[in-house]
């Protein structure tokens, strides 16, 4: 199966009680079926990425990194590659090379979250993922990162925007 076919399957059964949510899994279903390179950064008029939040629920925290280009805390995240066999394994990809931390694990179920939002690129129709830290991981900074840091759980709304706050609360709630 394609990384195309995968997504659109994923989209297909991804479901929240959220109509948000679902207008905008509705608009990543239209996108995909309008752009058959919609996979991929080459595709001008967005695409999808694939992102997954390190958390580390014993110790009640959450992995962010300061992005060098935007230069903003997010969670762990990016372009799809062609290597990739799906949404899922290209979030659980990035977190690993974005964190340094081999042994990664995401929650099972799917997608917690949508997030649509303008990078300089294009647009990103973001699929976000939760990764579960395993017990002893250390963090090691990437070339994509000017800083790595765990906070907790109530200090993210401190130092990320909102669209980190509420997949923060989605991973939570997957848990």
């Amino acid at each position: 199966m394609s990384l195309f076919d995968d997504a659109v399957l994923v989209l297909k059964g991804y479901e929240d009680q959220d109509p948000e949510q679902d207008a905008l899994r509705r608009l990543y279903l239209d996108h995909l079926a309008a752009h058959p390179d919609g996979m991929w950064k080459a595709c001008r008029d967005g695409h999808l990425t694939a992102s997954a939040m390190v958390i580390d629920p014993s110790r009640g925290r959450v992995l962010l990194t300061l992005h060098r280009k935007l230069r903003i805390w997010l969670q762990m995240g990016g372009h799809c590659e062609p290597e990739d066999a799906s949404l899922a394994a290209s979030a659980l990809r990035e977190a690993t090379e974005e964190s340094g931390i081999a042994g990664l694990t995401l929650l099972p179920g799917g997608p917690v979250r949508l997030d649509r939002h303008h990078t300089p690129c294009a647009w990103h129709l973001d699929v976000q993922y939760a990764a579960l830290a395993p017990k002893g991981a250390v963090e090691a900074i990437s070339e994509e990162s000017l800083d790595l840091r765990w906070f907790p759980y109530d200090a993210v709304a401190d130092v990320a925007d909102d669209s980190v706050v509420r997949l923060l609360e989605a991973t939570r709630a997957g848990l």
